[in-house]
Protein backbone atom coordinates (compact mmCIF):
# COMPACT_ATOMS: atom_id res chain seq x y z
CA UNK A 1 0.00 0.00 0.00
CA UNK A 2 2.80 2.08 0.92
CA UNK A 3 5.07 1.82 -2.32
CA UNK A 4 1.78 1.92 -4.34
CA UNK A 5 1.07 5.33 -2.66
CA UNK A 6 4.61 6.59 -3.12
CA UNK A 7 4.44 5.39 -7.21
CA UNK A 8 1.06 7.41 -7.25
CA UNK A 9 2.95 10.93 -5.67
CA UNK A 10 5.73 10.08 -8.72
CA UNK A 11 3.55 9.90 -11.58
CA UNK A 12 1.72 12.49 -10.24
CA UNK A 13 4.86 14.69 -9.38
CA UNK A 14 6.28 13.24 -13.39
CA UNK A 15 2.97 15.29 -14.78
CA UNK A 16 3.01 18.25 -12.96
CA UNK A 17 6.68 18.10 -14.45
CA UNK A 18 5.80 17.83 -17.71
CA UNK A 19 2.76 20.31 -17.66
CA UNK A 20 4.99 22.84 -16.11
CA UNK A 21 7.83 22.20 -18.68
CA UNK A 22 4.59 22.47 -22.07
CA UNK A 23 3.28 25.54 -19.70
CA UNK A 24 6.64 27.39 -20.39
CA UNK A 25 6.89 26.60 -23.72
CA UNK A 26 3.20 27.50 -24.32
CA UNK A 27 3.67 31.01 -22.99
CA UNK A 28 7.06 32.18 -24.63
CA UNK A 29 5.17 30.95 -27.83
CA UNK A 30 1.98 32.92 -27.22
CA UNK A 31 4.12 36.43 -26.18
CA UNK A 32 6.88 35.99 -29.56
CA UNK A 33 3.49 35.10 -32.04
CA UNK A 34 1.51 38.11 -30.46
CA UNK A 35 4.28 40.72 -30.75
CA UNK A 36 5.16 39.54 -33.86
CA UNK A 37 1.63 40.13 -35.18
CA UNK A 38 1.73 43.74 -33.28
CA UNK A 39 5.12 44.55 -35.14
CA UNK A 40 3.44 43.98 -38.35
CA UNK A 41 0.34 45.55 -38.34
CA UNK A 42 -0.49 49.44 -40.06
CA UNK A 43 0.38 52.14 -38.29
CA UNK A 44 -3.44 52.98 -38.29
CA UNK A 45 -3.99 49.91 -35.84
CA UNK A 46 -1.49 51.62 -33.61
CA UNK A 47 -3.18 55.26 -33.80
CA UNK A 48 -6.56 53.17 -32.51
CA UNK A 49 -4.87 50.94 -29.48
CA UNK A 50 -3.01 52.33 -26.58
CA UNK A 51 0.76 51.26 -25.62
CA UNK A 52 -0.88 50.36 -22.16
CA UNK A 53 -3.05 48.32 -23.31
CA UNK A 54 -0.45 46.44 -25.98
CA UNK A 55 2.10 46.43 -23.26
CA UNK A 56 -1.03 44.79 -20.48
CA UNK A 57 -1.36 41.77 -23.25
CA UNK A 58 1.42 41.03 -23.41
CA UNK A 59 2.77 40.70 -19.91
CA UNK A 60 -0.37 40.19 -17.83
CA UNK A 61 -2.67 38.29 -20.04
CA UNK A 62 -0.25 36.00 -21.34
CA UNK A 63 0.91 35.78 -18.00
CA UNK A 64 -3.15 34.51 -17.16
CA UNK A 65 -2.88 32.14 -19.68
CA UNK A 66 0.39 30.38 -18.31
CA UNK A 67 -2.15 28.83 -15.43
CA UNK A 68 -4.17 27.19 -17.86
CA UNK A 69 -1.33 24.18 -18.58
CA UNK A 70 0.65 24.62 -15.25
CA UNK A 71 -1.68 24.64 -12.98
CA UNK A 72 -5.54 24.56 -14.19
CA UNK A 73 -5.59 21.72 -16.91
CA UNK A 74 -3.06 19.37 -15.07
CA UNK A 75 -5.85 19.37 -12.13
CA UNK A 76 -8.95 19.01 -14.22
CA UNK A 77 -7.20 15.91 -15.81
CA UNK A 78 -6.01 14.43 -12.73
CA UNK A 79 -9.75 15.35 -10.59
CA UNK A 80 -12.17 13.96 -13.79
CA UNK A 81 -9.71 10.42 -13.87
CA UNK A 82 -10.59 10.64 -10.30
CA UNK A 83 -13.91 11.21 -10.03
CA UNK A 84 -14.71 8.83 -13.00
CA UNK A 85 -13.38 5.68 -11.59
CA UNK A 86 -15.21 6.80 -8.33
CA UNK A 87 -18.41 7.02 -10.01
CA UNK A 88 -17.99 3.58 -11.71
CA UNK A 89 -17.30 1.96 -8.07
CA UNK A 90 -20.61 3.59 -7.09
CA UNK A 91 -22.37 2.28 -10.09
CA UNK A 92 -21.09 -1.77 -9.29
CA UNK A 93 -21.73 -1.44 -5.42
CA UNK A 94 -25.21 -0.33 -6.03
CA UNK A 95 -26.52 1.37 -9.26
CA UNK A 96 -29.87 2.96 -7.49
CA UNK A 97 -27.25 4.66 -5.13
CA UNK A 98 -25.36 5.49 -7.40
CA UNK A 99 -27.20 7.11 -9.38
CA UNK A 100 -28.80 9.69 -6.84
CA UNK A 101 -25.45 10.55 -6.48
CA UNK A 102 -24.71 10.97 -10.29
CA UNK A 103 -28.46 13.33 -10.16
CA UNK A 104 -26.32 15.58 -7.61
CA UNK A 105 -22.99 16.03 -9.13
CA UNK A 106 -24.75 16.64 -12.61
CA UNK A 107 -26.97 19.69 -10.93
CA UNK A 108 -23.39 20.83 -8.83
CA UNK A 109 -21.78 20.24 -12.71
CA UNK A 110 -24.78 22.93 -14.08
CA UNK A 111 -23.65 25.11 -11.57
CA UNK A 112 -20.16 25.00 -12.36
CA UNK A 113 -20.91 25.94 -15.77
CA UNK A 114 -22.80 28.66 -15.17
CA UNK A 115 -20.53 29.94 -12.59
CA UNK A 116 -17.37 29.42 -15.06
CA UNK A 117 -18.99 31.32 -17.67
CA UNK A 118 -19.82 34.25 -15.08
CA UNK A 119 -16.40 34.08 -14.37
CA UNK A 120 -14.81 34.19 -17.82
CA UNK A 121 -16.79 37.14 -18.39
CA UNK A 122 -15.95 38.73 -15.37
CA UNK A 123 -11.99 38.28 -16.33
CA UNK A 124 -12.33 39.79 -19.59
CA UNK A 125 -13.52 42.80 -18.00
CA UNK A 126 -10.83 42.44 -15.34
CA UNK A 127 -7.86 42.58 -17.84
CA UNK A 128 -9.82 45.58 -20.20
CA UNK A 129 -9.95 47.82 -16.72
CA UNK A 130 -6.12 46.82 -15.28
CA UNK A 131 -5.03 47.88 -19.20
CA UNK A 132 -6.87 50.99 -18.93
CA UNK A 133 -5.20 51.72 -15.14
CA UNK A 134 -2.23 50.78 -16.87
CA UNK A 135 -2.35 53.17 -19.43
CA UNK A 136 -3.66 56.05 -16.92
CA UNK A 137 -0.54 55.11 -14.42
CA UNK A 138 1.82 54.95 -17.64
CA UNK A 139 0.69 58.37 -18.88
CA UNK A 140 1.37 59.73 -15.73
CA UNK A 141 5.01 58.72 -15.30
CA UNK A 142 5.87 59.61 -18.67
CA UNK A 143 4.52 63.32 -18.50
CA UNK A 144 5.59 63.55 -14.79
CA UNK A 145 7.34 67.32 -15.40
CA UNK A 146 3.94 67.74 -16.78
CA UNK A 147 2.41 66.62 -13.87
CA UNK A 148 4.07 68.46 -11.55
CA UNK A 149 4.75 71.66 -13.01
CA UNK A 150 0.62 71.87 -13.58
CA UNK A 151 0.48 70.32 -10.21
CA UNK A 152 -2.21 67.70 -11.14
CA UNK A 153 -1.15 65.23 -8.61
CA UNK A 154 -4.45 64.67 -7.65
CA UNK A 155 -6.21 65.09 -10.51
CA UNK A 156 -3.81 62.33 -12.01
CA UNK A 157 -4.57 60.17 -8.87
CA UNK A 158 -8.20 60.34 -9.29
CA UNK A 159 -8.06 59.08 -12.80
CA UNK A 160 -6.43 55.64 -11.58
CA UNK A 161 -9.17 55.44 -8.81
CA UNK A 162 -11.56 55.45 -11.12
CA UNK A 163 -10.49 52.26 -12.96
CA UNK A 164 -9.58 50.86 -9.27
CA UNK A 165 -13.09 51.65 -8.23
CA UNK A 166 -14.48 49.80 -11.51
CA UNK A 167 -11.87 46.67 -10.87
CA UNK A 168 -13.34 46.36 -7.08
CA UNK A 169 -16.65 46.69 -7.86
CA UNK A 170 -15.38 43.47 -10.38
CA UNK A 171 -13.81 41.55 -7.80
CA UNK A 172 -16.52 41.86 -5.65
CA UNK A 173 -19.00 40.22 -8.00
CA UNK A 174 -16.70 37.37 -8.52
CA UNK A 175 -16.39 37.06 -4.39
CA UNK A 176 -20.45 36.95 -4.19
CA UNK A 177 -20.22 34.51 -7.39
CA UNK A 178 -17.91 32.12 -5.57
CA UNK A 179 -19.69 32.34 -2.12
CA UNK A 180 -22.92 30.88 -4.60
CA UNK A 181 -20.25 28.13 -5.71
CA UNK A 182 -19.52 27.51 -2.29
CA UNK A 183 -22.94 27.29 -0.58
CA UNK A 184 -23.94 25.30 -3.43
CA UNK A 185 -21.52 22.51 -2.95
CA UNK A 186 -21.84 22.26 0.61
CA UNK A 187 -25.73 22.22 0.20
CA UNK A 188 -25.41 19.32 -2.37
CA UNK A 189 -22.46 17.12 -0.70
CA UNK A 190 -24.39 17.03 2.50
CA UNK A 191 -27.47 16.31 0.68
CA UNK A 192 -25.33 13.29 -0.41
CA UNK A 193 -24.39 12.37 2.85
CA UNK A 194 -27.84 12.21 3.61
CA UNK A 195 -29.09 10.23 1.04
CA UNK A 196 -26.81 7.78 1.07
CA UNK A 197 -27.43 7.44 4.84
CA UNK A 198 -31.35 7.35 4.60
CA UNK A 199 -31.36 5.07 1.26
CA UNK A 200 -28.16 3.00 2.64
CA UNK A 201 -30.35 2.11 5.89
CA UNK A 202 -33.41 1.30 3.95
CA UNK A 203 -31.10 -1.15 1.70
CA UNK A 204 -29.70 -2.36 4.75
CA UNK A 205 -32.96 -3.13 6.45
CA UNK A 206 -34.44 -5.06 3.19
CA UNK A 207 -31.03 -6.80 2.49
CA UNK A 208 -30.10 -5.59 -0.68
CA UNK A 209 -26.84 -4.12 0.45
CA UNK A 210 -24.32 -4.95 3.39
CA UNK A 211 -23.11 -2.16 5.96
CA UNK A 212 -19.49 -2.83 4.68
CA UNK A 213 -20.81 -1.47 1.15
CA UNK A 214 -22.88 1.06 2.58
CA UNK A 215 -19.63 2.14 4.43
CA UNK A 216 -17.63 2.10 0.70
CA UNK A 217 -20.36 4.22 -1.30
CA UNK A 218 -20.08 6.82 1.41
CA UNK A 219 -16.41 7.10 1.24
CA UNK A 220 -16.04 7.27 -2.33
CA UNK A 221 -19.36 9.34 -2.75
CA UNK A 222 -17.52 11.57 -0.84
CA UNK A 223 -14.42 11.46 -3.65
CA UNK A 224 -16.47 11.69 -6.15
CA UNK A 225 -18.09 15.34 -5.08
CA UNK A 226 -14.65 16.20 -4.41
CA UNK A 227 -13.36 15.41 -7.18
CA UNK A 228 -16.06 17.12 -9.21
CA UNK A 229 -16.08 20.25 -6.93
CA UNK A 230 -12.06 20.43 -7.79
CA UNK A 231 -12.62 19.70 -11.29
CA UNK A 232 -15.46 22.72 -10.83
CA UNK A 233 -12.89 24.94 -9.27
CA UNK A 234 -10.77 24.64 -11.85
CA UNK A 235 -12.78 25.05 -14.44
CA UNK A 236 -13.41 28.83 -13.33
CA UNK A 237 -10.13 29.26 -13.56
CA UNK A 238 -9.75 28.20 -16.66
CA UNK A 239 -12.94 29.95 -17.82
CA UNK A 240 -11.12 33.21 -16.64
CA UNK A 241 -8.01 32.77 -18.03
CA UNK A 242 -9.74 31.99 -21.34
CA UNK A 243 -11.90 35.40 -20.63
CA UNK A 244 -8.58 37.24 -20.20
CA UNK A 245 -6.63 36.12 -23.07
CA UNK A 246 -9.90 36.10 -25.53
CA UNK A 247 -8.40 40.00 -26.67
CA UNK A 248 -4.74 38.55 -26.87
CA UNK A 249 -6.25 35.37 -29.43
CA UNK A 250 -8.16 37.93 -31.38
CA UNK A 251 -4.92 40.03 -31.29
CA UNK A 252 -2.45 37.37 -32.44
CA UNK A 253 -5.12 36.36 -35.30
CA UNK A 254 -4.74 40.14 -37.08
CA UNK A 255 -3.48 39.14 -40.64
CA UNK A 256 -0.55 41.25 -40.85
CA UNK A 257 -0.34 44.60 -43.02
CA UNK A 258 -0.20 44.12 -47.21
CA UNK A 259 3.35 46.19 -47.22
CA UNK A 260 4.60 42.98 -45.58
CA UNK A 261 2.85 40.18 -47.24
CA UNK A 262 3.22 41.48 -51.08
CA UNK A 263 6.31 40.98 -53.14
CA UNK A 264 7.11 44.65 -54.51
CA UNK A 265 9.25 45.39 -57.21
CA UNK A 266 13.19 46.45 -56.90
CA UNK A 267 14.62 49.00 -58.80
CA UNK A 268 17.80 48.74 -59.82
CA UNK A 269 18.74 52.09 -58.46
CA UNK A 270 16.84 54.83 -56.73
CA UNK A 271 17.46 57.62 -58.20
CA UNK A 272 15.59 59.59 -56.37
CA UNK A 273 12.31 61.47 -58.16
CA UNK A 274 9.21 61.93 -56.66
CA UNK A 275 5.59 62.50 -57.59
CA UNK A 276 2.20 63.30 -56.23
CA UNK A 277 -0.25 62.90 -58.78
CA UNK A 278 -3.63 64.01 -57.34
CA UNK A 279 -3.24 63.12 -54.01
CA UNK A 280 -5.81 63.48 -51.35
CA UNK A 281 -5.89 62.02 -48.13
CA UNK A 282 -8.16 61.80 -45.12
CA UNK A 283 -7.36 59.53 -41.27
CA UNK A 284 -10.32 56.73 -41.50
CA UNK A 285 -11.29 57.95 -38.18
CA UNK A 286 -11.81 61.42 -38.97
CA UNK A 287 -13.30 60.65 -42.39
CA UNK A 288 -15.35 64.12 -43.04
CA UNK A 289 -12.25 66.00 -42.54
CA UNK A 290 -9.55 65.97 -45.42
CA UNK A 291 -5.91 66.66 -44.73
CA UNK A 292 -4.74 66.74 -48.21
CA UNK A 293 -6.96 67.61 -50.92
CA UNK A 294 -5.81 67.07 -54.70
CA UNK A 295 -1.78 67.63 -54.59
CA UNK A 296 0.06 67.73 -57.28
CA UNK A 297 3.37 68.00 -56.56
CA UNK A 298 7.37 66.63 -58.39
CA UNK A 299 10.49 66.63 -56.61
CA UNK A 300 13.65 66.24 -59.05
CA UNK A 301 16.44 64.04 -58.00
CA UNK A 302 19.07 65.92 -56.01
CA UNK A 303 16.89 68.67 -55.44
CA UNK A 304 16.42 70.47 -51.76
CA UNK A 305 12.41 71.34 -51.82
CA UNK A 306 10.81 72.46 -48.65
CA UNK A 307 7.43 72.74 -47.60
CA UNK A 308 6.20 75.57 -44.86
CA UNK A 309 2.69 76.55 -43.75
CA UNK A 310 0.53 76.86 -40.65
CA UNK A 311 -0.17 74.29 -38.13
CA UNK A 312 -2.50 71.69 -39.75
CA UNK A 313 -1.61 72.39 -43.58
CA UNK A 314 -1.05 69.02 -44.16
CA UNK A 315 3.07 69.10 -44.13
CA UNK A 316 4.05 66.28 -41.77
CA UNK A 317 0.93 64.45 -43.58
CA UNK A 318 2.89 64.29 -47.19
CA UNK A 319 5.56 62.90 -45.24
CA UNK A 320 3.92 60.11 -43.74
CA UNK A 321 2.50 59.06 -47.40
CA UNK A 322 5.78 59.34 -48.88
CA UNK A 323 7.13 56.85 -46.33
CA UNK A 324 3.68 54.59 -47.09
CA UNK A 325 3.04 54.70 -43.11
CA UNK A 326 -0.34 55.57 -45.05
CA UNK A 327 -1.76 55.06 -47.93
CA UNK A 328 -3.46 57.59 -50.35
CA UNK A 329 -6.89 57.93 -50.63
CA UNK A 330 -7.42 59.15 -53.91
CA UNK A 331 -4.39 59.31 -56.14
CA UNK A 332 -1.08 58.21 -55.82
CA UNK A 333 2.42 58.73 -55.24
CA UNK A 334 5.08 57.47 -58.13
CA UNK A 335 9.09 56.85 -57.14
CA UNK A 336 11.28 56.93 -59.67
CA UNK A 337 8.32 56.54 -62.28
CA UNK A 338 6.71 53.72 -60.69
CA UNK A 339 3.83 53.94 -58.31
CA UNK A 340 4.81 53.67 -54.40
CA UNK A 341 2.18 50.94 -53.85
CA UNK A 342 4.17 48.60 -55.98
CA UNK A 343 7.75 48.88 -54.93
CA UNK A 344 9.25 46.61 -52.08
CA UNK A 345 8.44 48.84 -48.83
CA UNK A 346 11.46 47.14 -46.87
CA UNK A 347 14.01 47.90 -50.14
CA UNK A 348 12.67 51.40 -50.40
CA UNK A 349 12.73 52.49 -46.65
CA UNK A 350 16.58 51.10 -46.37
CA UNK A 351 17.63 53.81 -49.15
CA UNK A 352 15.14 56.60 -47.23
CA UNK A 353 17.05 58.58 -44.00
CA UNK A 354 14.15 60.39 -41.90
CA UNK A 355 14.62 62.49 -38.91
CA UNK A 356 11.64 63.77 -37.11
CA UNK A 357 11.10 67.12 -35.09
CA UNK A 358 11.12 64.93 -31.61
CA UNK A 359 13.06 62.14 -33.01
CA UNK A 360 13.15 59.29 -30.24
CA UNK A 361 16.09 57.12 -28.76
CA UNK A 362 16.45 53.26 -27.97
CA UNK A 363 17.38 52.80 -24.75
CA UNK A 364 20.87 51.14 -26.05
CA UNK A 365 24.25 52.60 -25.97
CA UNK A 366 24.91 55.53 -28.84
CA UNK A 367 26.77 54.22 -31.18
CA UNK A 368 24.10 51.13 -31.69
CA UNK A 369 21.45 53.66 -31.90
CA UNK A 370 22.96 55.16 -34.77
CA UNK A 371 23.83 52.46 -36.81
CA UNK A 372 20.27 51.50 -35.73
CA UNK A 373 18.01 50.09 -38.83
CA UNK A 374 21.35 50.34 -41.26
CA UNK A 375 21.53 46.72 -43.25
CA UNK A 376 24.93 47.38 -44.52
CA UNK A 377 28.60 46.77 -42.66
CA UNK A 378 28.96 49.38 -40.38
CA UNK A 379 32.67 50.29 -38.57
CA UNK A 380 33.00 52.11 -35.23
CA UNK A 381 34.95 54.28 -37.52
CA UNK A 382 31.76 55.21 -40.02
CA UNK A 383 29.98 55.79 -36.97
CA UNK A 384 32.51 58.40 -36.23
CA UNK A 385 32.25 59.72 -38.82
CA UNK A 386 28.45 60.80 -39.23
CA UNK A 387 28.43 61.72 -35.52
CA UNK A 388 31.18 64.74 -37.09
CA UNK A 389 29.15 65.24 -39.98
CA UNK A 390 26.20 65.51 -37.69
CA UNK A 391 28.42 67.97 -34.88
CA UNK A 392 27.81 65.56 -32.18
CA UNK A 393 31.12 63.57 -31.91
CA UNK A 394 32.56 66.58 -29.49
CA UNK A 395 29.56 66.01 -27.04
CA UNK A 396 29.20 61.97 -27.36
CA UNK A 397 32.95 61.92 -26.95
CA UNK A 398 32.81 64.19 -23.41
CA UNK A 399 30.51 61.57 -22.34
CA UNK A 400 31.78 59.53 -19.35
CA UNK A 401 31.45 56.22 -21.92
CA UNK A 402 31.45 57.66 -25.50
CA UNK A 403 29.72 56.32 -28.08
CA UNK A 404 29.17 53.61 -25.35
CA UNK A 405 27.16 55.43 -23.18
CA UNK A 406 23.06 54.14 -22.50
CA UNK A 407 20.87 56.96 -23.57
CA UNK A 408 19.00 57.83 -20.87
CA UNK A 409 16.09 60.58 -20.90
CA UNK A 410 17.73 62.65 -18.11
CA UNK A 411 21.32 62.24 -19.92
CA UNK A 412 20.78 63.98 -23.40
CA UNK A 413 19.17 67.56 -24.53
CA UNK A 414 16.70 67.61 -27.37
CA UNK A 415 18.82 69.44 -29.39
CA UNK A 416 21.37 66.28 -28.09
CA UNK A 417 19.22 63.88 -29.60
CA UNK A 418 18.27 65.64 -32.61
CA UNK A 419 22.20 65.23 -33.60
CA UNK A 420 22.51 61.83 -32.94
CA UNK A 421 19.02 61.30 -35.02
CA UNK A 422 20.84 63.25 -37.91
CA UNK A 423 24.04 61.43 -37.89
CA UNK A 424 21.98 58.09 -38.15
CA UNK A 425 20.01 58.87 -41.11
CA UNK A 426 23.52 60.32 -42.83
CA UNK A 427 24.94 57.27 -42.12
CA UNK A 428 22.79 55.14 -43.82
CA UNK A 429 23.66 57.41 -47.39
CA UNK A 430 20.12 57.32 -48.01
CA UNK A 431 19.01 58.62 -51.98
CA UNK A 432 16.16 60.17 -49.83
CA UNK A 433 16.33 62.37 -47.07
CA UNK A 434 13.43 63.63 -45.17
CA UNK A 435 14.13 65.72 -42.06
CA UNK A 436 10.49 67.09 -40.96
CA UNK A 437 11.38 69.93 -37.72
CA UNK A 438 14.44 68.00 -37.70
CA UNK A 439 16.77 71.23 -36.53
CA UNK A 440 13.92 72.59 -34.10
CA UNK A 441 16.02 71.54 -31.18
CA UNK A 442 19.05 72.93 -32.16
CA UNK A 443 20.91 76.21 -31.06
CA UNK A 444 21.65 78.46 -34.07
CA UNK A 445 25.27 77.70 -34.64
CA UNK A 446 24.84 73.73 -34.29
CA UNK A 447 21.78 74.96 -37.07
CA UNK A 448 24.13 76.80 -39.11
CA UNK A 449 26.69 74.32 -39.52
CA UNK A 450 23.95 70.92 -39.98
CA UNK A 451 22.46 73.05 -42.91
CA UNK A 452 25.35 73.22 -44.93
CA UNK A 453 26.03 69.50 -44.32
CA UNK A 454 22.52 68.50 -45.42
CA UNK A 455 22.80 71.11 -48.73
CA UNK A 456 26.01 68.98 -49.45
CA UNK A 457 25.93 65.98 -48.29
CA UNK A 458 26.31 64.43 -51.57
CA UNK A 459 29.82 65.70 -51.86
CA UNK A 460 31.42 62.49 -50.75
CA UNK A 461 29.42 59.95 -53.25
CA UNK A 462 28.68 59.51 -56.80
CA UNK A 463 24.96 60.68 -56.16
CA UNK A 464 23.57 63.61 -54.75
CA UNK A 465 20.44 62.91 -52.50
CA UNK A 466 16.68 64.27 -52.93
CA UNK A 467 16.16 66.48 -49.53
CA UNK A 468 12.59 67.24 -48.38
CA UNK A 469 12.47 69.79 -45.44
CA UNK A 470 9.75 70.60 -43.46
CA UNK A 471 10.29 73.59 -41.58
CA UNK A 472 8.75 76.38 -39.42
CA UNK A 473 11.69 77.89 -39.14
CA UNK A 474 11.39 79.93 -42.44
CA UNK A 475 15.04 80.88 -42.35
CA UNK A 476 16.35 77.39 -42.02
CA UNK A 477 15.28 77.30 -45.65
CA UNK A 478 16.07 80.28 -47.25
CA UNK A 479 18.58 78.28 -49.91
CA UNK A 480 16.27 75.46 -50.88
CA UNK A 481 15.85 75.14 -54.76
CA UNK A 482 11.43 74.83 -54.52
CA UNK A 483 9.55 76.12 -51.53
CA UNK A 484 6.35 74.82 -51.54
CA UNK A 485 3.80 76.84 -49.07
CA UNK A 486 0.60 74.43 -47.84
CA UNK A 487 -2.73 75.73 -46.49
CA UNK A 488 -5.60 73.43 -45.56
CA UNK A 489 -4.40 70.24 -47.15
CA UNK A 490 -3.33 72.45 -50.43
CA UNK A 491 -0.48 73.62 -52.03
CA UNK A 492 -1.32 77.55 -52.45
CA UNK A 493 2.31 78.91 -53.66
CA UNK A 494 5.53 77.02 -55.31
CA UNK A 495 8.82 78.67 -55.82
CA UNK A 496 12.35 79.84 -54.52
CA UNK A 497 12.72 82.44 -51.90
CA UNK A 498 12.82 85.55 -53.97
CA UNK A 499 9.81 84.23 -55.97
CA UNK A 500 7.61 83.79 -53.12
CA UNK A 501 8.77 87.07 -51.52
CA UNK A 502 7.91 88.51 -54.47
CA UNK A 503 3.94 87.23 -54.99
CA UNK A 504 3.54 88.36 -51.60
CA UNK A 505 1.44 86.20 -50.64
CA UNK A 506 1.15 83.32 -47.02
CA UNK A 507 5.42 82.64 -47.36
CA UNK A 508 5.83 86.37 -47.43
CA UNK A 509 3.56 87.01 -44.46
CA UNK A 510 4.92 84.08 -42.38
CA UNK A 511 8.80 85.93 -43.15
CA UNK A 512 7.75 89.17 -41.55
CA UNK A 513 6.18 87.57 -39.21
CA UNK A 514 9.05 85.83 -37.78
CA UNK A 515 11.24 88.71 -38.96
CA UNK A 516 9.22 90.73 -36.44
CA UNK A 517 9.31 88.50 -33.70
CA UNK A 518 13.32 88.17 -34.35
CA UNK A 519 13.56 92.23 -34.02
Amino acid sequence: MCYSRNMQVKIFGLRGCFFGIANMILVKRMRETLYSALLLQDISFFDNETVGDLTSRLGSDCQQVSRVIGNDLNLILRNAVQGTGALIYLLILSWPLGLCTLIICSTLAAVMLIYGMYQKKAAKLTQEFTASANQVAQEAFSLMRTVRIYGTENLELERYKLWLEKLASISLRQSAAYGFWNLSFNTLYHSTQVIAVLVGGTFILGGHITAEKLTKFILYSEWLIYSTWWVGDNLSSLMQSVGASEKVFQLMDLLPSDQFISKGLKLQRLVGQIEFVNVSFYYPSRAAIPVLQHVNLSVHPGQVVAIVGLSGSGKSTLVNLLLRLYEPTNGQILIDGFPLRELDIKWFRERIGYVGQEPKLFRMDISSNIRYGCTRDISQKDVEWAAKQAYAHDFISSLPNGYETVVDDDLLSGGQKQRIAIARAILRDPAILILDEATSALDAESEHNIKGVLRAIGSDFTTKRTVIVIAHRLSTIQAADRIVVMNGGQIIEMGNHRELLHQDGLYARLTRRQADAVA
